[in-house]
């Protein structure tokens, strides 16, 4: 947990230097592959620092997500195995050592893919799911990469515009929401959608 702090503070820190809108990115392009730390802390310090430039922002940190989220793509893809069903250095080496990673969580992945298929990267971009774990198993199980585009497109941009958009309008006053329940927020929104699609596919 020290190291998870440290690390917060680390990203937090870019918004008080001019470094700040590369370091979203990078930071967006890691979390979607490897790092622990999601960009929405950065992406809300450096918002709140310039409310007119929110929006470039947000597209700044979802272009960063999305290259980082085809690197995670392609390590799934290329790297991910060692012949039939058999793990690679690298995965071995991502289960032991990057946070949200496991065995277990991988092939409980596997079956939200056959259930679910497009929406499950979708709400992985959008809600606090680790969406490293979801950009990765996604190439190891070679989900059709347009698809997978898509969803990760719509999942991240949603996230990162709505997050800009509010402190565009709220400024300030909304960081503390914003920290305290915007992950609720988003999975109630994500429940909602998906549950619209499902009756309409089902029932109508």
């Amino acid at each position: 947990m020290k190291t998870l702090r440290w690390l917060y503070d680390w990203v937090l820190h870019w918004a008080e230097t001019p470094y700040g809108p590369a370091a979203l990115f990078l930071l967006a392009f890691a979390e979607a592959s490897f790092f622990p730390i999601p960009p929405d802390a950065l992406l809300i310090a450096l918002a709140l620092g310039s409310r007119s430039n929110s929006f470039k922002l947000a597209l700044n940190c979802t272009i960063g997500s999305i290259s980082g989220a085809l690197l995670g793509y392609y390590i799934g893809y290329f790297l991910w195995w060692n012949g039939e069903n058999q793990f690679s250095s690298i995965a071995l080496f991502f289960f032991n050592h990057v946070p949200g990673f496991s065995t277990k969580t991988f092939f409980e992945v596997q079956k939200l893919y056959e259930m679910w298929d497009f929406w499950i990267v979708f709400t992985a971009g959008f809600t606090p799911i680790p969406y490293k774990v979801f950009t990765i198993s996604s190439g190891a199980f070679q989900i059709n990469l347009i698809a997978f585009i898509f969803a990760s497109l719509a999942g991240r941009a949603g996230r990162f515009f709505l997050v800009s958009f509010l402190i565009w309008k709220f400024g300030q006053q909304i960081k503390g929401f914003i920290d305290k329940y915007f992950n609720w927020l988003a999975i109630a929104f994500t429940i909602l959608l998906v549950g619209g699609f499902v009756v309409i596919k089902y029932f109508l």
